[in-house]
This record gives structure tokens, C-alpha cells and sequence, in this order.
């Protein structure tokens, strides 16, 4: 079914292979891995462990891309993560993911790529503290505006720019590997003569081996960088053919994405010593540098600038439809259920989030928030994986796409979220401890919202 032959009042679908494929590239590559590969290059000092981390990071990331394929097809409505762990288990536990996407998760991430787009946009212009702030809200409700219109705007607009981020990742990769071998010997030989001077570097970057609690971290700084894998899976009913689109966008995207973080790799190791790779925290700037000059690095933040609002455009694009599904089962205020007459999109709910995200902005709580909430993703991604699998006993559930070496894929993929999520608990007890505290919090929520009556969902209604 095309847009125009959607029902009269309801979500349009507008969103073809070709642009769903770009969601997936374009939400995920944001700025992470032009800033900061330096955790993962200091808890794994070496070319090989490096290269082994990322590798890894996209087999992970595409196990749960699997997952989410054969849910897609299985249960193709707006909401994606919420519907599945709605289906799988109980309307409590998907409830729980739409509260924490709302409040932290979600929201909390549109402010801080809104916040980073605006710090690097300082770069070329004189923005304060709160210019920076009032840049990244002017992002936010700009791009909120477009993805009112319609989804068809907004999914062009996400197209067009994850094209854009490509050619200039391309590029990169090809000037990189061109022009660097020069400035990697430069590098080399200033560093040794500041050795000299100096004694031996800090934090171990010349070791040969690295353990398997530092190649455990790397992966979690890693899997951070693949964030937004999933949120494909929110546009189902504005998807054409979503049963088989969504599972083709995540299958070429995902290895897409791992293909671009390696090569980027490649070239930041090609270009500077290891050491500085693992102290940097704005290594492709300082690669660009080492090759062009001062002016390189004003090229990499302009990349960024251009990165982190293609990121941001996919994620405010994706999310309003979670808080849609949410309010159409009748666990959320029903006017955030509201479907624009014109423009065929759930506006009120993409109204709430970009008021939501621009609070978090501006009063700069989102970090907090953030940082706390952002691993419980992964206890909902590890149930989502078990919830594959008990699905798959339920009689009378069908699907247009199967998960390829279940059960292995779907029970490796939960060992490791459940392991991020066991690994963060050690590492910071008492902020997991918040963080989990604020997801919780939305268990008395829901059971007020379930005594008003929550209705029966799509797929019940097809199953009944």
C-alpha cells in the first residue's frame, strides 16, 4: 500500500526500502565514531584486538538486527521494541520501555546529539553557553516541524543526508589512506622524541595483549556507537511491504554501517600512532589535521555538524510512534493517539517529544538521566531476544521472516545484553541502581493507566 492509497485519517505509508535502509545507517552514525574511539583503542591496545572489537560490535549488533527482522515481520505495527515486549510478555513490560524512552532513554538522547550538533556548529559560529543550547532546541523543533509535515519529508530529508554522510565518509577513507602514510611517520617520530624527554607514555598504550575485562569494556563502548539499530522498527505502519522492507534495511544496513567503522578505523591507525589514537578525543579531526593542517579539523567538525543532525533527524522521526501505539492501546493520554488530518502523521505525540527534549536541553538534566537510564535498553533488548523465543512456541503467531540460526542467534544475542547490563552494574552500582529506580518508577504508572481500561492491541484483535 502507497501513501496515497492509505486509509483517509490514518499514518501514510511512505517509506520504501531505499529510505528505511537509510534510517537505519543514517540514526546510527552519528558522532561517536569521528570523536571518540578512543576507549575502545585504550582498554585494546593493539591493531588486531581493535579491529576484533568493532568486528564483534557488528555481529552483535546484527544478531539483534536479526531478532528484530523476524519480530518486524511478525507483529508489523507502530511501536517496534514496545509492540514486541507487549506481545511477548504483558503490556506492563512494554509499558516500561515507551516510560523510559520517554523520559531518558529516547528524549535524553535527542538532547545530547542536539547539544553536540550545536558544539560543533560553534566552531564556525560565536555561540556562548546559551547559544549552544538555543542551537540544539532550534534543531530539535526544526526537525520535529519537518517530521510534522509528513513522513514523506521527513524520511527524504534522513535520505539525503545519510547519502551525504556516506560520500563524506567515503571520502575520508580515500584521502586518508592517500595522503596519511607521510603524516603517520611525522607522528611517529614526535612522539618517540617526546618519549625520550619524557619517559614512557601514560596508560599502557605501547602493551602488546590486553585482557579479557578490557576487550569486555571495549565491546560496551563499541555497541554504544551502533545505537539506534532498532528504531526502524517504530515506522512499521508507515512502511511499505513492512514485513519484508524492515528486515531487508537492517540486513544491509547493519553490515553497512560495521564496513564504514572499520575502515574509519583503518585510516584514524594509518594516519596517527596508537597512542594518540587512544588519548584523542576528537581523533578525526586530529587525523584530518595531521594530514591537511589546521583546516582539516574544520572540515571534521563540519562533518560532525552534518553527522549528528542526519543522526538526529532518524531518531525524532522515529520516536513520536512508540508514544502513538502507547496512547492507541489507551496507556497514555488518547489525544497523543491523534493522527493529523493532512499530513498524516501522529503530531501530537511528535509535539510532545520535541517539548520533552527541549526541557532536557535546557536545563541540562539529560545528562544525568541519560547516563543513569541508557544500559536498561539492553535488559529490554535481552528480554525482547527471549521474547523471540517464546513466541515461537506460541501456536497461531506467523511471520514472513525467520531468524537465521535461531535459537543460537536470539540466545547469544540476550547472553551479551544481559551481560552489558550485569557488566554496568559493577562498574557503577549506585548510578545502575538510579537508573533502574527510574524505569521502575513507571510500574504504579501503568497500573493507574491499566484501570482505565487498555485496550486490545492490533494483533490481538487479528489473533482473535
Amino acid at each position: 500500500m502507497d501513501e496515497a492509497n492509505s486509509p483517509e485519517g490514518g499514518l501514510r505509508r511512505a517509506i520504501g526500502p531505499y529510505r528505511a535502509t537509510a534510517m537505519v545507517v543514517g540514526t546510527i552514525i552519528g558522532a561517536s565514531i569521528f570523536v571518540q574511539p578512543s576507549e575502545i583503542t585504550g582498554q585494546v591496545p593493539t591493531t588486531l584486538g581493535i579491529y576484533a572489537v568493532w568486528l564483534v560490535c557488528g555481529v552483535l549488533t546484527l544478531f539483534g538486527a536479526l531478532v528484530c527482522a523476524e519480530l518486524a515481520s511478525t507483529f508489523p505495527e507502530s511501536g517496534g521494541v514496545y509492540v514486541y515486549l507487549r506481545e511477548a510478555f504483558s503490556p506492563a513490560l512494554g509499558f516500561l520501555w515507551g516510560w523510559a524512552m520517554f523520559w531518558t532513554m529516547h528524549s535524553g538522547i535527542i538532547a545530547a546529539i542536539a547539544v553536540v550538533f550545536a558544539r560543533y556548529a560553534g566552531f564556525f559560529l560565536p555561540l556562548g553557553d546559551t547559544g549552544t543550547r538555543a542551537l540544539a532546541v532550534g534543531a530539535v523543533l526544526a526537525l520535529s516541524g519537518v517530521n510534522y509535515l509528513g513522513v514523506r519529508q521527513g524520511s527524504a530529508l534522513q535520505t539525503a543526508v545519510t547519502a551525504g554522510k556516506l560520500v563524506a565518509i567515503a571520502t575520508i577513507i580515500a584521502l586518508g589512506f592517500a595522503f596519511g602514510g607521510r603524516a603517520h611517520e611525522v607522528a611517529v617520530l614526535a612522539g618517540e622524541a617526546a618519549r625520550g624527554a619524557t619517559g614512557p607514555g601514560v596508560g599502557g598504550v605501547g602493551q602488546t595483549a590486553f585482557g579479557v575485562g578490557g576487550f569486555a569494556l571495549a565491546l560496551v563502548a563499541g555497541l554504544f556507537a551502533f545505537g539506534g539499530w532498532h528504531m526502524v522498527t517504530y515506522n512499521a505502519e508507515e512502511t511499505r511491504d513492512p514485513r519484508r522492507t524492515i528486515p531487508l534495511a537492517l540486513m544491509v544496513g547493519i553490515p553497512l554501517v560495521t564496513v564504514c567503522y572499520i575502515a574509519l578505523n583503518a585510516v584514524y591507525l594509518y594516519v596517527l600512532p596508537m597512542e594518540v589514537v587512544a588519548s584523542s578525543d576528537r581523533v578525526a579531526a586530529d587525523a584530518a589535521d595531521a594530514v591537511f593542517g589546521s583546516g582539516g579539523g574544520a572540515a571534521m567538525s563540519a562533518l560532525v555538524v552534518f553527522s549528528t543532525f542526519g543522526a538526529l533527524s532518524g531518531i525524532i522521526l522515529a520516536g513520536p510512534r512508540v508514544y502513538f501505539a502507547m496512547a492507541r492501546d489507551g496507556l497514555l493520554f488518547s489525544w497523543a493517539a491523534g493522527v493529523h488530518p493532512r499530513h498524516g502523521t501522529p503530531h501530537r505525540a511528535i509535539v510532545l517529544q520535541a517539548v520533552w527534549s527541549s526541557v532536557l536541553v535546557f536545563t541540562g538534566t539529560y545528562r544525568a538521566l541519560f547516563t543513569r537510564v541508557i544500559y536498561t535498553e539492553w535488559i529490554f533488548f535481552g528480554l525482547m531476544a527471549v521474547g523471540l523465543i517464546l513466541l515461537r512456541r506460541r501456536p497461531g503467531v506467523t511471520r514472513d521472516y525467520s531468524v537465521w540460526g535461531y535459537p543460537w542467534v536470539p540466545a547469544i544475542f540476550a547472553i551479551f545484553a544481559f551481560g552489558i547490563t550485569a557488566n554496568q552494574v559493577v562498574a557503577a552500582p549506585v548510578d545502575s541502581a538510579l537508573g533502574l529506580g527510574m524505569v521502575l518508577a513507571g510500574v504504579p504508572v501503568y497500573y493507574l493507566w491499566a484501570r482505565k481500561g487498555y485496550r486490545t492491541s492490533p494483533s490481538q484483535k487479528d489473533a482473535s
